[in-house]
């Protein structure tokens, strides 16, 4: 079993115990996704570390786009519920770039990339292609391809 799943299941057992029922109903939601993970497909596997970080990455997102949708819809304490297991899970995750950093690492990818002959609009790919393993689990998708975009137009 991976550190952090274990580390998850601590965290779990402790939160039971502390009778905390976000953060155990937010860390049992979250061990199931990676259960989930790990029977998907022709057979079951054990998640490593990165694999882990990447399913509570894809929970963290699914809270922060619900507590969205129910603070348009007018569900004010449920988007506060949404929002708060958003920020916990966020707690397992690595620290996210700030847009400072984030337009270092692209503008030395463009850098790259330019030297190897990519140029202009179509070279979004081969700047991408350099970029993600920098800042994997530590920067959105759709900011990293934001970033890169005006980037290259600018």
């Amino acid at each position: 079993m991976t550190s952090l799943k274990s580390k998850l299941k601590e965290d779990l057992t402790e939160a039971i115990r502390a009778r905390d029922e976000l953060r155990s109903a937010t860390l049992r939601l979250t061990l199931t996704a990676i259960t989930k993970e790990e029977v998907a497909g022709t057979s079951p596997r054990v998640l490593s570390d990165d694999e882990v970080r990447k399913v509570i990455a894809r929970e963290s997102k699914k809270r922060r786009e619900a507590a969205e949708a129910f603070a348009k819809g007018g569900r004010a304490e449920q988007a506060e519920r949404e929002k708060a297991e958003g920020v916990l899970l966020d707690a397992y995750l690595p620290q996210q770039l700030s847009d400072e950093e984030l337009g270092e690492i692209v503008a030395q990818a463009v850098g790259e990339a330019k030297a190897a002959g990519a140029e202009g609009p179509r070279a979004i790919g081969a700047v991408m292609k350099i970029v993600n393993p920098k800042v994997a689990g530590r920067a959105d998708g759709g900011r990293v391809s934001a970033a890169v975009k005006r980037t290259l137009a600018g």
